[in-house]
């Protein structure tokens, strides 16, 4: 029983469940002081940023199990520390604890409102036909499209949704910048998947390019992303106060750095450069989040 458990929670991966909760509730309350709803009592934001978080990390913890389900081959290759590899878990219960996410994490959705869980059926369908046929996953630069749009353009504008209007320029601004940083950042997660991804199948920049095109690739990207911010203001798309998120394009010449060099995260289970990634996307998010609730 300890076996199982153990191993039903690293199928979740914990890490990466906790970002979800926080950046979307930090934009959650962003919308809600941008949009000037002031009268919207305490208890109320509580009971709503609350489950409308916790979408976002059922639906990364669906993911994360569906994903590991099918990357079964791979992960027998390139991480036979997992879960499924070591038999802890099986595909099926993989496959049955994700579907019981999905559909949690969708019928929660409905709770908040109704622009809220289209989003959140949204980034299912992009989520799970990544990993289910027709398994975008295998396509270059799709796969890449597939990870971008979810996690970093809807992920915002769903975040937005549940207190202000996603559609309006400021939260589609920041989604584009999102995505497009994402776009190239993913390819860090690839970086140790190489081999299994060729044998499989897959195709991926790393594989297709190989490291160091890939690095100079997803740096132009990433750095773009965030040059992106001047012209968005000078063109009063976004307002100058927001002119510091560009500062973290520095990042995105050490993320390059760590790719080349193709640093394993002792304490994680992908790379250096994959980490970064990641804290810089959550350091953007949040970032813009309190700036907008104490400069909007």
């Amino acid at each position: 029983m300890k076996t199982k458990l153990r191993g039903i929670i690293e199928l979740l991966r914990p890490f990466t469940l906790l970002a979800p909760v926080i950046v979307s509730s930090s934009v959650m309350i962003a919308s809600l002081v941008y949009s000037e709803k002031t009268n919207v009592p305490y208890l109320t934001i509580i009971l709503t940023v609350i489950p409308a978080s916790m979408c976002f990390a059922l639906l990364n913890g669906a993911s994360n199990a569906l994903n590991q389900s099918t990357d079964f081959t791979e992960d027998k290759i390139s991480k036979p520390y997992r879960p499924l590899p070591k038999g802890y878990v099986t595909i099926k219960e993989a496959r049955s604890i994700s579907f019981i996410l999905y559909v949690f994490a969708i019928l929660l959705s409905l709770l908040i409102n109704i622009t809220f869980s289209l989003f959140i059926l949204l980034i299912s369908f992009f989520s799970i036909t990544y990993s289910l046929p027709p398994r975008i996953k295998k396509f270059l630069f799709l796969n890449q499209i597939w990870v971008a749009i979810p996690r970093g353009f809807l992920g915002i504008l769903g975040s937005w949704a549940v207190f202000g209007d996603p559609f309006q320029k400021l939260p589609l601004a920041i989604g584009c910048i999102a995505a497009i940083f994402l776009f190239g950042g993913t390819s860090t997660k690839d970086i140790l998947d190489a081999e299994a991804d060729k044998k499989t199948g897959t195709k991926t920049l790393v594989n297709a390019f190989g490291i160091k095109k890939t690095a100079l690739i997803s740096f132009i990207f990433m750095a773009s992303a965030f040059a992106f911010i001047v012209p968005l203001i000078i063109f009063n798309i976004i307002e100058a106060y927001l002119f510091p998120l560009t500062f973290l394009m520095g990042f995105s010449f050490l993320i390059f750095w760590l790719m080349i060099h193709n640093r394993k995260n002792e304490r994680g289970e992908n790379t250096s450069s994959w980490t970064l990634m990641y804290a810089t996307y959550f350091s953007y998010a949040v970032s813009f989040a309190i700036i907008t609730i104490f400069f909007a």
